[in-house]
C-alpha cells in the first residue's frame, strides 16, 4: 500500500500485534480496551521502520458518529506512535492508509475522538473539530474530529 512516504512499511495487522504499542502510548499503567480483534469489519494498520519494528498503528471501523445519523460512518481508533518517531510521518502514513481503506469501502463520514495533543495530525489529513474539547479523567483532553471521504 502506498501512502506517499517511502520510509515506512505499512502493513495490515491484527489488534494483537498492536497491543503492546497501544498499551505503552495510549494507556500506560491502565487497562487496554479491546480493539475489534474478532470483528472482520475492523481494519488495522501498522507502520514498521527499516529494522522491522512496529512504530505506529491505528484502526478504522464502521461506527455511527454521535452528531450525525445519515449515511455510512467510519471511526478511527487506537492511533498510537512510538515517542521516538513522532513527527517523522509514521502516524501520517497510518492515518492516510486508514482513510484510503474507508474511502475504498464506500466512504462517507469519518470521525474520531482525538487527543488534543494529536489534533494537528488529524487536521493535516483534512479533519475538523466538532463541538468543544473535553477531558477524559483517565486519558486527558480530547476533541471530536471529522471529515467527509
Amino acid at each position: 500500500m502506498s501512502t506517499g512516504d517511502p520510509g515506512w512499511d505499512l502493513r495490515v495487522v491484527t489488534a494483537t500485534v498492536t497491543a503492546d504499542l497501544r498499551q505503552a502510548v495510549l494507556r500506560p499503567g491502565g487497562m487496554l480496551l479491546p480493539s475489534g480483534e474478532d470483528d472482520p469489519q475492523v481494519h488495522h494498520l501498522g507502520a514498521y521502520d527499516a529494522s522491522g519494528c512496529l512504530v505506529s498503528c491505528g484502526n478504522v471501523r464502521p461506527d455511527r458518529a454521535p452528531f450525525a445519523s445519515e449515511g455510512q460512518h467510519w471511526r478511527v481508533r487506537g492511533m498510537a506512535t512510538a515517542p521516538d518517531v513522532r513527527s517523522l510521518g509514521a502516524g501520517t502514513a497510518v492515518l492516510a492508509g486508514l482513510l484510503e481503506h474507508a474511502r475504498a469501502a464506500g466512504g462517507g463520514l469519518l470521525w474520531c475522538n482525538a487527543r488534543t495533543a494529536a489534533q494537528s495530525l488529524y487536521e493535516r489529513a483534512g479533519l475538523q473539530t466538532w463541538g468543544d474539547a473535553w477531558v477524559d479523567p483517565d486519558l486527558g483532553p480530547h476533541v471530536v474530529m471529522w471529515r467527509q471521504l
